[in-house]
């Protein structure tokens, strides 16, 4: 009786999905793709049900266009509010691939020398056992220990970028830098309090000035809980009954540079479509942003700047990112051979189970048929 429910559900769920297509202004698709929306609709409908989701955002873009963009479900439960392709939602850990873009525009500039000490722009920072170079920050080789799970969401208020290093600051390195690859938020907050330092500006301002306004992603702001931020989502947890519940409150201003992004998803593809073709990534910032660093033994290391770095079973190389934080979760993926990007994101907390590959193939299988 509960498969037959849930699928009766399921199947409720996509026949509106795809019956409200032309009546709404709320999704842009290219016809000649219709049957690949078609199934990635079904996922994403297979995604919600799942995981009991209240709003979901998809976004695709193929050959610097983008072919279909919607949202999905509610942005607000209590005030039946639907999810729109405006709605900004919390990306997450994908917030750090803006971070690191300022971090090497910084460099580019000469503002910043990646094999400068931490300690050179934040004379206040203890020193350590062994040299902590800034550019070890980007590629998670720094050391800096990993946060443990009652740190990644501080309920205080009010908490700068600055004040968040001393969480970590005073706690000695887990392995001397470059050794080995391990994914803290720590290390993006403290390239993002290096960053202050170094322009005397704030990272918001950072964000917009060499990102946002330049690449008019006019949806991607900071998450601040005291500002009036226009088609902000309402955010959501899963109860232990998997029912999804009001998120607790968080102040994600002194993590912004690791997860306190929002943003939504065409802002997340014209980025991607941006690093790919603009003028304002040279071809050396997209070889530095995608370049892997060499760890201990040789090895290379799978993430560089934010991108996990892979290819997958039939070869194609990619980049991906993607993680959760309280009220929200989002992906994004590129394949640049096949010149498609996809993001995805939702407004519950949902660390992985983003259907971003199994919406590639619908695509990609699309392409291969188009060569043969």
């Amino acid at each position: 009786m509960k498969q037959i429910f849930f699928g009766l559900i399921f199947s409720a769920l996509v026949l509106f999905l795809w019956g409200c297509e032309k009546k709404q202004a709320n999704i842009i698709y290219d016809k000649s793709y219709l049957e690949e929306i078609k199934q990635t609709r079904k996922d994403i409908a297979s995604n919600i049900t799942r995981n009991s989701i209240p709003g979901a955002s998809i976004a695709i873009a193929k050959n610097n266009q983008i072919i279909y963009s919607e949202g999905i479900g509610l942005a607000s439960k209590e005030l039946n509010v639907p999810m729109t392709r405006e709605s900004k939602l919390r990306i997450g850990d994908v917030s750090q691939i803006f971070t690191n873009i300022i971090y090497l525009k910084l460099v580019e500039e000469g503002v910043l020398n990646p094999d400068s000490a931490v300690q050179h722009y934040i004379p206040e920072y203890p020193e350590t056992d062994y040299k902590l170079a800034i550019k070890h920050l980007p590629y998670h080789t720094s050391g800096i220990r990993k946060e443990e799970t009652g740190e990644v969401e501080i309920p205080g208020l009010n908490i700068t970028i600055q004040k968040g290093l001393q969480d970590f600051m005073n706690d000695p390195l887990s392995y001397p830098p470059g050794w080995f690859q391990e994914s803290s938020m720590f290390n993006t907050n403290l390239l993002g309090a290096v960053m202050e330092k170094a322009t005397n500006k704030k990272f918001q301002n950072l964000l917009k000035e060499y990102v946002t306004d330049t690449l008019k992603l006019t949806n991607t702001v900071i998450d601040d809980p005291f500002a009036i931020i226009s088609n902000r989502s309402d955010f959501y947890d899963q109860s232990m009954m998997g029912q999804s519940i009001n998120a607790p409150f968080r102040d994600m201003r002194y993590k912004a540079p690791s997860k306190g992004i929002l943003s939504n998803t065409e802002d997340l593809v014209k980025l991607g479509m941006a690093i790919q073709q603009s003028n304002y990534f040279n071809e050396e910032f997209r070889e530095n942003l995608f370049k892997p660093c060499e760890l201990l033994g040789g090895y290379k290391s799978t993430m560089a700047n934010g991108w996990l770095l892979m290819k997958d079973e039939n070869g194609r190389e990619y980049y991906g990112s993607s993680g959760g934080v309280t009220g929200g979760g989002a992906a994004i993926l590129i394949y640049p051979d096949e010149n498609l990007v996809i993001a995805y994101a939702v407004n519950l907390t949902l660390g992985t189970d983003m259907p971003v590959f199994e919406i590639a193939n619908h695509f990609l299988e699309e392409t291969e048929s188009n060569e043969k």
